[in-house]
Order: structure tokens, then C-alpha cells, then sequence
């Protein structure tokens, strides 16, 4: 899987660059164990991303910690890609060590906001279709990554002890399990400001409750509870205030024994509905065809909110 390095949002689609080998074949196997040595170590080095391993119950904890507004700014992203290879890296092969991926987020009543609203604006003033696509591409291949396991045997988990809104939503929904406590909101608010999420949200609610759930919840812009989530059937487990971590620990110890088929049912469901990068990729490019179409005053409402999440900050690090 292609991964894309986003620390220059200039435009550049280096993720579609296809080199060719720089050294001799008989050398390239030391590289590529070396390569993999390398992304294994950095996996518990990563800044934005507080990572754990727990042997006894084969689980690998996630938990996001963002520096600034709980986004998914440039530098997240690349701690994201950076885990995902650290987890194949380290594990592939392993079968019976790693059976479980769970993520989560430190920052209180928040899971994520979704995407870098900041970095839209400024690159949709500037026209810069190709820096939005490249951003839209990086997303994505997140969470593609999620929602095919990693093409590992293991199981992943989303918990939502907060707020999971636009591109925080999307990549939530691309977990096999989701927990979310009472209390938390979820939705795709892009309608606000006269957009829609581009980074998987119709594939992914459609395949889960239908084309006409999607559209409904992606034009309405409006927010949904816990409780809701789990009616429509987009939450699995809901959990009490405080108790995502514990809910997520019981379904691990209660699916113990049956792991195998577990997993065997989430992945039935890829094969029987497939999800490819292409089909997300092309939703990338219709989103940022839309971003480009956003008016001035559509993009001071998207402001708007940027202020409106800046202004829970200091409540959110008093909180920490």
C-alpha cells in the first residue's frame, strides 16, 4: 500500500511516484530488512501518537494526542502512515502475537474533528487543487489501511470517548468494532460551510446502512448521539462516560475464543462488499472539484468553526 508524506502540502502527488531501484537486486533485501527495522523502532517514537502494547491480550493501543486542535493536521497524518508500517513491520508474520489494533484519543471529550479546516481554506484561496487531492489521498489511504486490517489477521477497534465529526466520523467508521460513550456526538457538519466529506464517509455508510442513510446524514450537517448511532447501526458497543477503555477491554476478554471467527466475519464483509483505493480516490478528486466551487462567505463560515474548536483548547489542555 502506498503511503503518501505530507510534510510539503505543495501540490507535489508524490504518493503516485514509482522510482526505480537504486541499487543492485541482490542488495535490495538488506535494504528492505533494514527499512523494516527502522519503521518497526519508530512505532513507539511517533509525536502525535501514544502507542502500547499489551502481550497478554495480543492488543496494540493507538491513542491520538494532537498537538493544537484534535484535527487531523499533516504532521498526524504522518504519524498515522508512520504506525500503520510500524505495524506491519513489526508484526507481519506473527499471526498469533498481534490480534487486536485499538484507537483512541487523549484529548477529553474529543475523538477528532476531522480534517485540517486551516489548511483547506488556505489551499482552496490559493486554488491548489493538487495540494487538497494529495491531502484528500493521504486521508484515505489511512483509512483504507484501517478498514482492510492491514491485511493482517487481527481485529481493529475505534473508541469514541468524544466527539467524532466530518473526517474524524470517516475514519472512525472504518474500524471492524466501534465503541462510543454515552454522550458523544457524531455527524458530518461540512454542509455548514457547502461541502461534503470526501474521504470515505458515502462509501462507508452506504455499505454499512445504505446509500439513502448517507446522503441524508451527509446533507443534513447535523449531529447525531451515541445512542442514535447505535440504533441506525454505525456504533457496535455503547459504553458509559469514562468507559470506553474498560468496554473495549471486556469485548477483547469476550471474544477471546472466537477471534478467528470474528475476524473471519469482518473480513466475509470486505469481500462481499470491497472497498478499493481507486473508488476513494476518485470521491478525492469530486471533494476537491467542490472545495474549489466554495464562495468567500463559505469559507469564513469554515473559519468560524476553526475559532469555535480554538476556543475549546485551553479548556481541553486545562483539561489534560
Amino acid at each position: 500500500m502506498a503511503m503518501y508524506a505530507l510534510s510539503d502540502v505543495s501540490g507535489v502527488d508524490r504518493g503516485s511516484v514509482n522510482p526505480a531501484p537504486l541499487f543492485a537486486t541482490a542488495v535490495t533485501p538488506l535494504l528492505f530488512d533494514a527499512k523494516r527495522a527502522a519503521d518497526a523502532q519508530r512505532l513507539f517514537e511517533l509525536e502525535q501518537l501514544e502507542v502500547s502494547w499489551e502481550e497478554a491480550s495480543g492488543a496494540l493501543w493507538a491513542i491520538m494526542r494532537p498537538r493544537g486542535r484534535p484535527c487531523y493536521n499533516v504532521n498526524m497524518l504522518e504519524d498515522i502512515h508512520a504506525l500503520q508500517r510500524g505495524v506491519v513491520a513489526k508484526f507481519s508474520g506473527q499471526s498469533n502475537e498481534l490480534r487486536y489494533l485499538v484507537a483512541g484519543s487523549r484529548t477529553p471529550g474529543v475523538f477528532s474533528l476531522g480534517g485540517d479546516l486551516d489548511l483547506f481554506a488556505s489551499k482552496i484561496r490559493e486554488r491548489n487543487r493538487l495540494a487538497l487531492v494529495e491531502y484528500g489521498k493521504s486521508c484515505v489511504r489511512v483509512l483504507h489501511g484501517f478498514h482492510t486490517a492491514l491485511d493482517m489477521p487481527i481485529i481493529t477497534i475505534g473508541v469514541a470517548q468524544g466527539d467524532a465529526l466530518g473526517g474524524g466520523f470517516e475514519s472512525l467508521l472504518s474500524f471492524n468494532v466501534i465503541i462510543a460513550e454515552r454522550g458523544a456526538k457524531f455527524g458530518f457538519p461540512e454542509a455548514l460551510f457547502g461541502l461534503f466529506p470526501g474521504m470515505g464517509a458515502y462509501s462507508l455508510v452506504a455499505r454499512r446502512v445504505g446509500a439513502a442513510r448517507a446522503e441524508e446524514m451527509m446533507l443534513s450537517g447535523r449531529c447525531y448521539s451515541a445512542e442514535e448511532m447505535k440504533e441506525i447501526g454505525l456504533v457496535h458497543i455503547l459504553a458509559e462516560p469514562g468507559q470506553g477503555i474498560a468496554a473495549a477491554n471486556d469485548y477483547m476478554q469476550r471474544n477471546k475464543r472466537h477471534h478467528a471467527g470474528a475476524r473471519g466475519v469482518f473480513q466475509a464483509g470486505r469481500t462481499v462488499a470491497p472497498l478499493t483505493l481507486d473508488e476513494l480516490d476518485r470521491i478525492v478528486y469530486i471533494w476537491a472539484d467542490a472545495c474549489l466551487q466554495l464562495s468567500e462567505r463559505d469559507l469564513k463560515v469554515m473559519q468560524r468553526l476553526v475559532s469555535a474548536q480554538d476556543r475549546l483548547r485551553p479548556n481541553l489542555q486545562a483539561a489534560e
